[in-house]
């Protein structure tokens, strides 16, 4: 039973494609999987080794490796046909030309387009909204299939992943994104609201759950850099002993530890720092309360979905374009965050607009003092995704039953 799929940054990587490799394995341990990494700007480059690092067993191929079968080249371990092509990210057409190389019937899950819909053998759901676009996209009705959204079983498998015994639970994680941008801006950023914090609680513990897709190089480029100097951030230095990190001042004396296992320090916590996304999702599932805060201090450095986010590489006015159109976004929309999206209720706290760090460190020492609070919302946030628990599973489930079909 062979199974290609095409995965792209690390939020689906992680999110996506983690949990169901686990399903599928579990499942059927003799399925061979194919993962093709697909270009991606938002990419770090670390997702094929995470993959190759958690399923030895699975045949990764990193985006160079990819384009070059795109074009026609061979590769190493690859068969000359699958069972199977599922895609499970990025843009579609790389699903479609690896489907079309190795044949096998085709998947998708979450997204379509209609030049696609009618090839699929099944397209599988996040929820019923989802299931309405799929048919818009022109999905016959008979092949799309409600599984959930994989990025909970994602969040609950990383959020069991064992601490190190350093770590100090009931605090304040930060969780800064692994984006280029964000690991830049918001890491220098959220670095000067924690020495506020800081400098008010001493005591509190606060730490930095840096993403597995960010390199400690990086990590100390930005806080030495200080960020962009809109955000109004404090240039900082890493400290490093032996496996252990640390983001400190110049002198050192104020450091916050780096933790790579975010998601089960933030579990452990008492209340999570961090920026709209899939993080957001991640977290809610968990029960962790939450802020998410979106600033426009420096607008045209923001990701955007689609080709808009390509504005500010348009010479002389392209910044000032897309500034526009990410303030404009940005207040078009009630809530930045899915969780408060999909509850029509501000469960996350969210911020937005131009910001210091210093106001956000105010209101998460606030929001971290408001315990009535912060039980509420836990419980609400768990129950919002409860149902979706088990994606994975289901998925798998479905697709192992096709391809054993198909044999």
């Amino acid at each position: 039973m062979r199974l290609a799929l095409t995965v792209n940054g690390p939020g689906e990587t992680a999110g996506w494609a983690r949990p169901l490799a686990s399903a599928l394995y579990r499942l059927a341990p003799g399925i061979e999987i194919y993962a093709f990494l697909v270009p991606d700007d938002f990419a770090t480059g670390y997702e094929a080794p995470m993959l190759r690092a958690l399923f030895p067993q699975a045949h990764v191929f990193e985006p160079t490796q990819y384009l070059a079968f795109a074009l026609g080249r061979s590769l190493e371990a690859l068969p000359e046909r699958v069972d199977g092509v599922l895609y499970l990210g990025g843009d579609l057409m790389h699903a479609a030309r690896v489907q079309s190389r190795l044949h096998g019937m085709a998947f998708t899950y979450k997204f379509s387009r209609t030049r696609y819909a009618r090839k699929l053998a099944r397209a599988f759901a996040v929820d019923t909204a989802n299931v309405e676009q799929l048919e818009g996209w022109g999905v016959p009705p008979e092949r799309i299939e409600l599984v959930g959204n994989l990025a909970i079983d994602g969040a609950i498998e990383q959020a069991k992943e064992r601490l190190p015994a350093w770590f100090e639970s009931d605090g304040i994680v930060v969780l800064p994104g692994s984006r280029s941008y964000e690991v830049e801006h918001m890491i220098p950023f959220f670095f000067t609201a924690a020495l506020q914090m800081r400098a008010e609680r001493p005591s509190l513990p606060i730490a930095f759950g840096i993403s597995p897709f960010t390199s400690l190089d990086a990590v100390q480029k930005a806080v030495e850099a200080g960020g962009d100097p809109r955000v109004w951030s404090k240039k900082g230095r890493l400290i490093r002993e032996g496996e252990r990190a640390w983001i400190a001042d110049a002198s050192g004396e104020r450091r916050f530890p780096i933790v790579r296992e975010s998601l089960a320090a933030a579990a452990a916590s008492g209340l999570a720092l961090t920026l709209p996304g899939t993080k957001c999702i991640e977290l809610a599932a968990l029960g962790v309360p939450t802020i998410a805060v979106t600033p426009l201090n420096a607008a045209e450095l923001i990701a955007i979905n689609g080709p808009l986010t390509y504005l500010n590489r348009i010479p002389w006015l392209g910044a000032a374009l897309k500034r526009a159109v990410a303030v404009r976004i940005s207040k078009r929309f009630r809530f930045h965050t899915q969780p408060n999206i999909d509850a029509d209720e501000e469960l996350v706290r969210e911020l937005h607009g131009t910001l210091t760090p210093g106001r956000v460190a105010r209101v998460a020492l606030a929001t971290y003092d408001d315990r009535t609070w912060r039980a509420r919302v836990a419980l609400q946030m768990k129950a919002l995704y409860s149902g979706h628990a088990g994606a994975a599973q289901r998925l798998a489930e479905s697709l192992v039953a096709m391809l054993r079909e198909k044999e």
